[in-house]
């Protein structure tokens, strides 16, 4: 069982910033590969931000820019920091991962083996 425990949401006006975390095993944050999903009410699973057991990283293109996803292996912690935040990005925040060493940042859902339970991201206009 792993466990995959995320925090960091809330709710902000349109502009503002939030810093999501997903603290989860040592030998998945360190060697493993990573992901932040995110459902909006209504719409199906979207991938966010991505990062592989190298560390190079994958954004949608609706994030690029705004959303940078990083990993501290000394915590064991993946983050994603959220810029200008926008109405459109208000949905339930979801940290995905998966124990294999893979190279390649992966926005598909299919791939990751373990999730959290979300967090949920509001903004107002």
């Amino acid at each position: 069982q792993v466990n995959m425990v995320e925090s960091g949401g809330g709710s902000v006006q349109a502009g503002g910033s939030l810093r999501l975390s997903c603290s989860s095993s040592d030998y998945i944050v360190q060697r493993g590969f990573m992901g932040w999903f995110r459902r909006a009410p209504g719409k199906g699973r979207e991938g966010v931000a991505a990062i592989d057991s190298a560390g190079d990283t994958r954004y949608a293109e609706s994030v690029e820019g705004r959303f940078t996803i990083s990993r501290d292996n000394d915590k064991n912690t993946l983050y994603l920091q959220m810029d200008n935040l926008k109405p459109e990005d208000t949905a339930m925040y979801y940290c995905a991962a998966d124990p294999r060493r893979r190279l390649g940042p992966m926005l598909t859902a299919f791939e990751y083996n373990y999730w959290g339970q979300g967090t949920q991201v509001t903004v107002s206009s």
